[in-house]
C-alpha cells in the first residue's frame, strides 16, 4: 500500500522474520533485540535489507499507515493500544506499531571514509541523551552526511528512543561506535578530512573556519562541551554566531545549523 499523493515509488517492505520467544507485555526486547516504535522509524526498518525481524505487534490502523505491504507470511500480531504501550517506553508514541528486531551490524570507520568533500562526517564526544543522538542523525540524513561516530562507552545503545527521534535515519546513517575517540580522529584526519570541533568559545566562526575539502564535525555533549583530549585533536575550533541574548543551542540544534552550513559551503563552490 503506497501513501497518496506522493510522487515517489513506494519500497516493498522486507520481512527476514522469525517468531520471538516470550508474550506481550513483557516490556522487554528478547536477548540481543531491539524494540522499535512509531511509523516512520518501523517502517524504514521494514524496508531496510540489513534489518532482520522478529515480530510486529500493531493495531489495523498501524499496519494501514504504512507506506508498503507486508509479506503475507510476516509475523504480526494483532493489539490494542493499551497493549501496546505496555511493550515500550512509558508515554512512548508508538503510532500503533512495535517491532523488534536485531539490532544493526558493526559499522567500522574505515568503511565511511571515502573522503568526499559534499559529504561531512559527524563525530559525537559524549553526546548521551538517545533523544540528542536521534536527532543529529535525523540532520546527519538530511544533509548526506556519511555517518556518525561515538565512542562506544560514552554514547546510548541502539534503541527505540534513538530510532524514534531519528525518524527513519537510524536505517540509513551508517554508526560507527569506536572504542578510543582520539584515535578514531586521527585516522580520520589521515583520511584527508579537516576536523572542526564546536566550540562556543571558538575564535572563529564555522563559516570562516570551513575548508573547501571533506569536514568533520566535532560535537561535545550539552554543558561539558569537548574533552579536552578531544579539542586537541581538532584542526579548528569555530563557534555558530548566535546571538549574547542566548547563552548555547542544543546540540542537535548545534549539528543541524553546523550541517546546513556545511551544505551550503559545499553548493556554492
Amino acid at each position: 500500500m503506497s501513501r497518496k499523493n506522493d510522487s515517489k515509488p513506494s519500497r516493498a517492505l522486507r520481512g527476514r522474520a522469525g517468531r520471538m520467544q516470550g508474550g506481550r507485555g513483557s516490556g522487554r526486547a528478547s536477548t540481543g533485540a531491539v524494540r522499535l516504535w512509531g511509523r516512520h522509524a518501523v517502517e524504514a526498518a521494514l524496508k531496510n535489507p540489513d534489518r532482520r525481524h522478529r515480530k510486529l505487534w500493531a493495531t489495523r490502523e498501524g499496519v494501514a499507515s504504512l507506506d508498503g505491504e507486508l509479506p503475507s507470511d510476516f509475523p504480526v500480531e494483532w493489539a490494542s493500544p493499551t497493549d501496546l504501550a505496555r511493550l515500550v517506553a512509558r508515554d512512548a508514541p508508538h503510532q500503533g506499531l512495535v517491532l523488534e528486531c536485531d539490532a544493526l551490524e558493526d559499522v567500522f570507520l574505515e568503511d565511511v571514509l571515502d573522503g568526499d568533500p559534499a559529504r561531512p562526517l559527524v563525530v559525537l564526544d559524549q553526546v548521551t541523551d538517545p533523544h540528542n543522538v536521534g536527532a543529529i542523525m535525523r540532520s546527519a540524513a538530511a544533509f548526506d552526511a556519511c555517518a556518525i561516530v561515538t565512542q562506544d562507552r560514552h554514547a546510548p545503545p541502539e534503541s527505540g528512543t534513538v530510532a524514534k527521534s531519528a525518524s527513519g535515519a537510524l536505517e540509513v546513517v551508517p554508526w560507527v561506535r569506536v572504542v578510543n575517540l582520539s584515535r578514531a580522529l586521527e585516522e580520520i584526519a589521515e583520511a584527508g578530512y579537516w576536523r572542526i570541533g564546536l566550540d562556543g568559545d571558538g575564535p572563529a566562526t564555522l563559516g570562516d573556519a570551513l575548508p573547501a575539502g571533506p569536514v568533520a564535525l566535532v560535537l561535545g555533549a550539552e554543558g561539558d562541551g569537548m574533552r579536552h583530549n578531544i579539542q586537541q585533536h581538532c584542526d579548528a575550533l569555530a563557534r555558530l554566531p548566535i546571538s549574547s541574548a542566548i547563552e548555547s543551542l542544543n546540540v542537535s540544534n548545534a549539528a543541524a545549523i553546523a550541517l546546513y552550513a556545511i551544505a551550503v559551503r559545499e553548493t556554492a563552490e
